[in-house]
C-alpha cells in the first residue's frame, strides 16, 4: 500500500475519534497506554528515523521496534486543543488513540536554585524533632548496640527504598500527592488526598512542642534558669532539688524536681486539666508562642521553595552545630562514659523479641518519612535529570547517622545526672518523648557551667528541627493542592498558604489548654500511625503492581540513564509490601498504651483515636467509589479507566508535551 493509500486511512481513524480527542488533557504525565503498550514503554508505538518538529526539538525514535500485541507506527497529523494548543492523534488499533497535545495555559514548574536548597529541605525534613528523643530511647530500650541490626536491616530493605522511591515518582512526574495519581494508577487518588488530611492532622500538634521550646527559650534569658529552684509561684511542697550538692536533702517516692514541676505546672499547666474529658481553658502564653512560631512559617514558605530552600541553609545546618557542641560537652561530664556504655552494650537476648523489629521497623519508617507527600512534592522541583538515587543515598544515610549521633548526645548527659544522683543510668532514662527534653535534658543543663548559654542554643536547636519539618509538611499539602487546582490556587499561592496556616493555628488551639498534653499525645499516637502505614502499603502496591514495576523502572532509566538494578526491584515488589504490612499488623495486633503523667487514657480515648486515624484513611475507599460511580462506559472500559489515564468513552490516551521531549517521541507544538 503506498504512502497516500496509508495517509488515507490513518485519516479516516482521526476523524472516528478526533470531535471527542480535542479538549483532552494531561499536565506532568508520562505515556500510560493500554493493553500492555505502556508495560514494554512507548519506544514500542515509535518506528521509522528521527524527524524534526517544528519547535526546535529534534526527536530519535528507533528503526526496530519491539513487536507485541497492540503495538503501532507512530504517525499521524495535529490538531488543535483548547487554549491555543496543537495536539497530534496516532491510532493505536480498535478505538484507542493516542492524542500527544499541549496547552499555552500550562504554567512552567517552578525549580530549586541550587541543588543544596534540595538536598538541605530533605535532610531538614527527614532529621526531626524524633531523632532526639525517639531513637535513643528505643535503642536502649531494645538492646542498646544490639538494636542496630535489626535497625539497618530495615533500613537496607524496607526504609530506603521506599525513599528513593518516591523521590523518583516526584520528580519524574512532577506533581504533588494528588495530581500524580491521574499518571500512576487513577482509583488510587484518595491516597493523595489521605495523605494531605494526615499532614493536617500532624500539623495540629507538631507545632505545639515547638511553642513548648520557645517558651522554654525565652525564659532562658535569665541568669538562674527558672526549672532550677523550688521557690516559684508554681512549686509544690514535694519539689526537691535532685541535683543539689546539699546531701542533707532527703527524697522520697512523691518528691519532684523543680524542672519536672517547671513543665508541668508552669509551661503546660496539666495540673488544671483533670484529662480529656475536661481540657480546661487556653494558655495565652503558649498561644502567642505558637502564633509567633506560625509567623515564622508563614514568611518561609508563602513564596514556595525558592523562599524556605534559603532558610533551611540556617535551620538545618545549626541543629548539626549544636549537637556537636552538646556531645563535646556532654563527654567532658563525669559519668559521661556510664551513660555511653549504657547506650551501646549490646543486649543480645533481645533480638529474639518480636518487639525489637516492630520498634526498628516503626522507627526507620517515621525517621525517614515516606508517604507524608513530602519527598514526592520537593523531588516534583528538581530537574527531570537530576540523580535522585544518589540523592536518597546520601540523604537517607545522613539521618540515620544523625539518629546514632544523637544517642551519644543524649546518654553522655544521662550518664551524668546518673552519676549526680548516685544512680543507675536505667533510673534517670525512665522518659521519653518530650519529657526527656524538656525535663531530664533541660535540667542537666541546667546544672553545667555556662547553662544559659547551652539552654538558649539547645532550645533553639529544638525549634529548628521542628520548623524544618513543618516547613516540609506544609510544602506537600500545598504542592499538592496547587497542582490539583491549578487554575484555582496557582495565581494565589500566598492567599492559599495563608488560609492553610490559619486552619493549623485553629486546629491546634486545643493542645494549648491545659490537658493540650493529652491532645498532643493522643494525635502523636493515633493520627500518624497505623493510618500513614497503611497509605503507603496502598501506594507501593499501586505503583509496583498496577503501575508495573517495569515501567516504574522505565521511567528511571529515561531519567538517571540506568535501570534499578534486581534488589530495589525485588524491594518494591515483595520486601517493601511486606515491611509495611508487618507494621500495621504489629500496631493493630498490639494496641500502644497510651499513659502520659501518671493518666492513663480511658477506653473511649481509644475509639476516639482510632477514628481520627480512620477519617483520614477512609479518603482512599470513598474516592475509589467515587471514581467508579462517576466514570462513564460499559464495565471493561470502566475497568480499563480505573487503572490507566485513558478515556472509557473515546480510548483515547493522552501525553504532554514534556513527556514527548523526554522519551524521544515526535511532539505537537504551538503554532
Amino acid at each position: 500500500m503506498d504512502e497516500r493509500e496509508n495517509e488515507g486511512e490513518r485519516e479516516k481513524e482521526r476523524e472516528e475519534v478526533g470531535g471527542e480527542a480535542e479538549g483532552t488533557q494531561q499536565e506532568h504525565s508520562r505515556p500510560m497506554l493500554a493493553d500492555g503498550l505502556a508495560e514494554r514503554g512507548p519506544k514500542s508505538l515509535i518506528s521509522g528515523s528521527g524527524q524534526q518538529v517544528s519547535n526546535g526539538f529534534t526527536t530519535s525514535t528507533p528503526q526496530s521496534p519491539r513487536e507485541g500485541p497492540g503495538s503501532a507506527a507512530f504517525s499521524g497529523g495535529t490538531s488543535s486543543v483548547p487554549g491555543g494548543g496543537t495536539g497530534s492523534s496516532v491510532p493505536l488499533g480498535g478505538l484507542r488513540t493516542l492524542v500527544v497535545q499541549q496547552t499555552s495555559l500550562e504554567r512552567p514548574r517552578e525549580t530549586w536554585s541550587k541543588k543544596m536548597d534540595f538536598l538541605l529541605s530533605v535532610i531538614g525534613y527527614a532529621v526531626d524533632l524524633g531523632n532526639v528523643w525517639r531513637f535513643p530511647y528505643i535503642c536502649y530500650q531494645n538492646g542498646g548496640g544490639a538494636f542496630l541490626l535489626p535497625y539497618l536491616l530495615m533500613a537496607v530493605f524496607g526504609g530506603v527504598p521506599l525513599f528513593y522511591m518516591e523521590l523518583a515518582l516526584g520528580q519524574f512526574h512532577r506533581s504533588g500527592c494528588i495530581s500524580i495519581w491521574k499518571h500512576i494508577c487513577p482509583i488510587f487518588k484518595g491516597i493523595g488526598f489521605a495523605i494531605c488530611i494526615i499532614a493536617l492532622y500532624i500539623s495540629f500538634y507538631y507545632n505545639t512542642i515547638m511553642a513548648w521550646a520557645l517558651y522554654y527559650l525565652l525564659s532562658s534569658f535569665q541568669p538562674t534558669l527558672p526549672w532550677t529552684t523550688c521557690t516559684n509561684s508554681w512549686n509544690t511542697a514535694n519539689c526537691n532539688r535532685y541535683m543539689s550538692t546539699d546531701h542533707n536533702v532527703s527524697w522520697s517516692n512523691s518528691s519532684t524536681s523543680p524542672a519536672e514541676e517547671f513543665y508541668t505546672r508552669q509551661v503546660l499547666q496539666v495540673h488544671l486539666s483533670p484529662g480529656l474529658h475536661q481540657l480546661g481553658s487556653v494558655s495565652w502564653q503558649l498561644a502567642l508562642c505558637l502564633l509567633f512560631i506560625f509567623t515564622i512559617i508563614y514568611f518561609s514558605i508563602w513564596k514556595g521553595v525558592k523562599t524556605s530552600g534559603k532558610v533551611v541553609w540556617v535551620t538545618a545546618t545549626f541543629p548539626y552545630l549544636v549537637l556537636l557542641v552538646l556531645l563535646i560537652r556532654g563527654a567532658t561530664l563525669p559519668g559521661a562514659w556510664r551513660g555511653v556504655v549504657f547506650y551501646l552494650k549490646p543486649d543480645w537476648e533481645k533480638l529474639l523479641s518480636t518487639t525489637v523489629w516492630i520498634d526498628a521497623a516503626a522507627q526507620i519508617f517515621f525517621s525517614l518519612g515516606p508517604g507524608f507527600g513530602v519527598l514526592l512534592a520537593f523531588a516534583s522541583y528538581n530537574p527531570f535529570h537530576n540523580n535522585c538515587y544518589k540523592d536518597a543515598l546520601i540523604t537517607s544515610s545522613v539521618n540515620c547517622l544523625t539518629s546514632f549521633l544523637s544517642g551519644f548526645v543524649i546518654f553522655t548527659v544521662l550518664g551524668y545526672i546518673a552519676e549526680m544522683r548516685h544512680l543507675d543510668v536505667d533510673a534517670v532514662a525512665k522518659d521519653a518523648g518530650p519529657s526527656l527534653l524538656f525535663i531530664v535534658y533541660a535540667e542537666a543543663i541546667a546544672n553545667m557551667p555556662g547553662a544559659t548559654f547551652f539552654a538558649i542554643i539547645f532550645f533553639l536547636m529544638i525549634i529548628m528541627l521542628g520548623l524544618d519539618s513543618t516547613f516540609a509538611g506544609l510544602e506537600g499539602v500545598i504542592t499538592a493542592m496547587l497542582d490539583e487546582f491549578p487554575h484555582v490556587l496557582s495565581k494565589r499561592r500566598e492567599q492559599f498558604v495563608l488560609g492553610l496556616v490559619c486552619v493549623c493555628y485553629l486546629g491546634a488551639l486545643s493542645t494549648l489548654t491545659y490537658g493540650g498534653a493529652f491532645v498532643v499525645k493522643l494525635f502523636e499516637e493515633y493520627a500518624t500511625g497505623p493510618a500513614v502505614i497503611t497509605v503507603v502499603l496502598l501506594e507501593v502496591i499501586a505503583v509496583s503492581w498496577f503501575y508495573g514495576t517495569n515501567r516504574f523502572c522505565n521511567d528511571i532509566q529515561l531519567m538517571l540513564g540506568f535501570y534499578p538494578g534486581l534488589f530495589w526491584r525485588v524491594c518494591w515488589v515483595a520486601i517493601c509490601p511486606c515491611f509495611l504490612l508487618f507494621i500495621v499488623i504489629s500496631f493493630l495486633a498490639f494496641p500502644p498504651e497510651v499513659k502520659l503523667f501518671q493518666y492513663h487514657f480511658p477506653p473511649w480515648t481509644t475509639v476516639l483515636g482510632y477514628c481520627i486515624g480512620v477519617s483520614s484513611f477512609i479518603c482512599v475507599p470513598a474516592y475509589m467509589v467515587y471514581h467508579l460511580l462517576n466514570a462513564k462506559g460499559t464495565f471493561k472500559q470502566l475497568d480499563l479507566c480505573s487503572f490507566t489515564d485513558i478515556s472509557p468513552t473515546t480510548g483515547i490516551v493522552s501525553v504532554p508535551l514534556l513527556s514527548m521531549h523526554r522519551q524521544g517521541l515526535p511532539s505537537a507544538v504551538n503554532t
